[in-house]
């Protein structure tokens, strides 16, 4: 199977209306093991290469390249789905249009753009300011445009409800449907009846996105399956477990000498060589050489 080609359609996770649980991955280890509990998509996460790759928050200083570069080394590890976010585009609607092209070409399977203005931030962070709605509309048009698959899909964000208020975003959302997005993305609602109002009032395919510690509350699945969403992202719910887990053992270590005390927080050696199918690759060894 090479890249692009994965065992779940992407369409079918867009129009289930299930609250599709999809985490995130700011690399292909992580993905492996998203992929090997079962889940059936994956989240490319700007804010999570942002993190791990830069060492920096998600301020927009990731560049197209080094998103496209970690699709290709995802969509090389897994089979299923890659949802890619590709921030604003990484520029106009010509930026755009070839945004699209390469990160399709490296594997992405939907491809999410928002109307930030660059450099764009966190959703959940303040400050925030946003595109007038021509322009994100001329990017989505441009995305829609630029795909050789019609089953790419695009997924368009808006950040209007923190700054504008949520008829705002509303109005946006339905504008981008318009222009030809599969499905949008209302970031960072603050509560139950601002989640609810947005899949009963845009008939497209819904996102919704649940940040630990963020401003969205988390009412688990099956309420945001009947409200009707389609998918929810855990965006960097991996990478904060990672965070934490790293922090503890490295100061155990520090304080005590020794892993002794914390080994409960550490993968087995067989478990860390079965996450990165080193059986696979040892039997290759046997038959190759």
């Amino acid at each position: 199977m090479t890249v692009g080609e994965k065992n779940i359609s992407i369409g079918k996770i867009f129009e289930g209306r299930h609250a599709t649980l999809v985490p995130g991955a700011p690399n292909a280890l992580f993905a492996r093991i998203i992929e090997d509990l079962g889940f059936e998509a994956i989240y490319v996460t700007g804010a999570g290469i942002a993190n791990m790759q830069l060492g920096a928050p998600d301020i927009g200083l990731t560049t197209l390249n080094e998103i496209a570069h970690n699709v290709t080394c995802i969509a090389e590890a897994v089979q299923i789905p890659l949802i890619v976010d590709a921030d604003t585009g990484f520029g106009n609607t010509q930026n755009c249009y070839r945004s699209i092209r390469l990160l399709e070409r490296s594997g992405a399977s939907a491809i999410q753009l928002e109307d930030q203005v660059f450099p764009k931030k966190c959703g959940h962070f303040s400050n925030k300011a946003i595109v007038p709605t021509v322009e994100m509309v001329n990017k989505i048009k441009a995305a829609v445009d630029a795909r050789l698959d019609p089953e790419m899909k695009i997924i368009a964000r808006t950040d209007a409800l923190g700054i504008s208020g949520i008829n705002e975003a509303l109005d946006r959302a339905a504008a981008f449907v318009e222009a030809g997005a599969d499905a949008t993305f209302v970031e960072a609602p603050k509560n139950l009846a601002e989640l609810k109002v947005i899949p009963s009032s845009i008939q497209a395919p819904q996102v919704a996105n649940m940040v630990f510690g963020g401003l969205t509350p988390e009412p688990g699945r099956e309420v945001l399956a009947s409200m009707g969403y389609s998918i929810v992202l855990y965006a960097n719910a991996a990478l904060q477990t990672a965070i934490q887990a790293v922090d503890k053992t490295l100061s155990s270590l520090r304080d005590t000498g020794s892993l002794a005390e914390c080994s409960d927080l550490l993968a087995s050696f067989d478990k860390r060589q079965a996450v990165v199918q080193k059986e696979k690759w040892d039997e290759f060894e046997r038959k190759h050489n």
